[in-house]
């Protein structure tokens, strides 16, 4: 055996909660790393590059960038010609774990990215846990150190203490894991958006004292080790990712793990069924900034490439040699926790809000199963319908960014309400629960601690930094946090933040009461009228405009009190000659709600589905007809 070292190659993961200022950092670096040279030369927020991630600000998919870095560090390294970095942007969420695993998986090192005032966040537990776990080394990166309200010193001493407890955690789990090296971890200053980080410690507020990120560049080729294999062993590629490419069909983005790898080579491919098949790489492509080339030179270990040519291959599946296929372990990762049904739309308005929506359950099921190929955290089930399949993934926010995903591809769906996916452990029925941290103002502590007492949550640690801000922690169960969002945005009036990671099985903590309100439900099909809603108004709220479309069975509006009501929205005013007082009064019609398609999830009852189309998201009963539903409440009643 002769271990050998890639000195010109880093391979480092940079890992946040939600943002922090990622995306403006992986900038600093691509236009200071000698990859791309001007700013100008590509967009900012380079890496997050779907339209979702850009609208809400999150990273939903894993993806990398190489950087060929010159500069002082790499000379002094003894690479005159640079030393290429691939950086892999990973989510910061918990619901996409998978994205997390698999990022981690191609990795030497991680880049902990946290704010210099909200500190580490219970996503940056969850994360972070994955790559100790990983025995991968730890860079800490305080981030946005020119925020007014900036904590520094504060949020390194959190920092330090979630390492501390998270290797005391993993001790038992992984035995050798060295504490006095996750302790000594190297810390960064930066401000991502001003293209600045240095190793010394700047006063709260000011910017690092060093006019560009030559000190990260040093810290990582410093601290992260080089690629290391041995010379003897075969070819070893792990698939680690999926994507396609409209000339080469299906693409696999695989680390080289030992050998060598080049096109036209022919390689065995060790699927996860156990066979192993002859395959032709028939091309090696490479990552050059932000965009992939083909490649020119052979794939050594260490190197983080692209093949084509094999139509079926799956994530976690090996290349390996021909003459002796030694295949690497499947990726694992952890099982889903929620649930929701998704089938064609059946309402009475299928396929007439558009041209070209696709409305069959085999374009559906297709759909599904493509997503299976790139995303090994979610599972699709049959149901006793043909037309409907049960989705199972991490969370509620990465099934809703599913669905938002196959509506803006011209998808009409009926998506069920999501619901949590229990499991029987010593003869008691458990279910998921999470550990929620929530920042508010003072002033809501009591609104809030009241919110989360209702959904059964069980606070934790509350601290208080003297800022005028508190600090609450929760374990609480995962169908508790379904349709939390809205109801905690309006008690602190936009003001709080809210973030969770799934923290194991508990037992059932009975029952919670999701809904205090009932549900305004059109009882015949036709257009809504502002007559109507003037007259209706007062009884609640409403989702629908004047003229729209409505059904039997679609939800219209929330009733202000606990019932459902059937109302008549499409009622006209009577044609006379005689002229009213209030003939005049439409001004008064209180403006309708607006909801998205994640508000929809979180409204709709037991009882209630959501219509998605690609130009119109509505909420509705399951079974439309009254007589329907009425025959449904009366089974319930006799079954209880």
């Amino acid at each position: 055996m002769s271990l050998q070292h890639r000195t010109d190659l880093r391979n480092v993961a940079i890992v946040a909660h939600v943002d922090h200022g990622k995306t403006t950092l992986v900038d600093a670096m691509l236009t200071q790393g000698g990859a791309l040279g001007d700013r100008d030369k590509h967009d900012d927020r380079a890496m997050d590059s779907g339209e979702l991630e850009r609208e809400k600000g999150i990273t939903i998919l894993a993806k990398n960038t190489a950087i060929r870095y010159h500069g002082p560090s790499a000379e002094a390294n003894g690479e005159p010609d640079g030393i290429t970095i691939n950086v892999i942007d990973t989510p910061g969420h918990a619901d996409f774990g998978g994205e997390v695993e698999r990022g981690l998986s191609m990795v030497d090192g991680v880049v902990l990215l946290v704010d210099a005032s909200e500190g580490p966040l219970p996503q940056t537990r969850f994360v972070l846990r994955k790559a100790l776990a990983a025995k991968l080394p730890v860079i800490l990166v305080v981030n946005k150190v020119d925020r007014p309200d900036a904590r520094i010193e504060e949020v390194v001493g959190e920092s330090t203490d979630l390492l501390l407890g998270l290797a005391s955690d993993l001790s038992e789990e992984v035995p050798d894991l060295d504490l006095d090296a996750v302790l000594d971890v190297p810390v960064v200053y930066a401000s991502g958006k001003a293209g600045r980080a240095d190793t010394e410690q700047p006063a709260d507020g000011e910017l690092p004292a060093s006019e560009n990120v030559e000190p990260l560049f040093k810290t990582i080729i410093e601290s992260i080790p080089a690629p290391s294999f041995d010379d003897e062993m075969p070819l070893q590629a792990h698939v680690t990712n999926l994507d396609a490419s409209p000339f080469l069909g299906r693409l696999a983005l695989l680390r080289v793990k030992s050998g060598e790898l080049s096109k036209n080579q022919q390689v065995a491919w060790c699927t996860r069924h156990g066979d192993v098949k002859t395959v032709k790489i028939t091309e090696l492509l490479e990552t050059k900034g932000l965009a992939r080339e083909p490649m020119t030179r052979t794939a050594r270990p260490g190197d983080i490439v692209a093949v084509a040519g094999i139509p079926e291959i799956m994530i976690g599946e090996t290349l390996a040699d021909v003459e002796d296929p030694r295949p690497l372990p499947l990726i694992t990762v952890d099982d889903p926790a929620i649930s929701m049904t998704i089938g064609i739309n059946t309402s009475p308005l299928a396929g007439k809000n558009g041209k070209g929506h696709k409305l069959t359950a085999r374009q559906v099921k297709d759909r599904l199963d493509a997503e299976l190929v790139g995303n090994v955290s979610l599972k699709v089930l049959p149901t006793e319908r043909p037309d409907a399949w049960e989705v199972q993934g991490r969370g509620e926010l990465a099934l809703a960014i599913l669905v938002e995903q196959m509506r803006r591809e011209g998808f009409e769906l009926t998506v069920g309400k999501p619901r949590v996916l229990t499991r029987e452990i010593d003869g008691k029925t458990s279910e998921p629960v999470e550990r929620m941290m929530i920042d508010v103002p003072e002033e809501y502590l009591g609104a809030v601690t009241q919110l989360m007492a209702a959904r059964k949550g069980r606070m934790e640690t509350m601290s208080n930094h003297g800022s005028g801000w508190v600090r609450m922690e929760f374990l609480v169960p995962s169908r508790g946090l379904i349709g939390f969002r809205t109801r905690f945005l309006t008690e602190t009036r936009g003001n709080g933040i809210a973030s969770s990671y799934a923290d194991g099985f508990e037992p059932w903590m009975g029952h919670i009461e999701f809904r205090t309100s009932g549900s305004l439900v059109a009882d015949r099909a036709g257009a809504v009228t502002p007559f109507a809603m003037i007259n209706l108004q007062e009884r609640g709220s409403f989702f629908v405009e004047p003229t729209s479309e409505v059904y039997e069975g679609q939800i219209v509006g929330e009733n202000s009190r606990a019932e459902d009501m059937d109302v008549n929205i499409t009622k006209e005013k009577k044609l006379t000659n005689m002229r009213a007082a209030s003939s005049e009064s439409f001004e008064n019609l209180v403006p309708p709600r607006k909801l998205t398609l994640e508000e929809s999830l979180e409204f709709a009852n037991q009882d209630e589905c959501v219509e998605v189309t690609p130009d119109v998201v509505r909420i509705r009963k399951v079974a439309l007809s009254a007589h329907e539903r009425s025959k449904l409440r009366g089974k319930s009643k006799g079954t209880a």
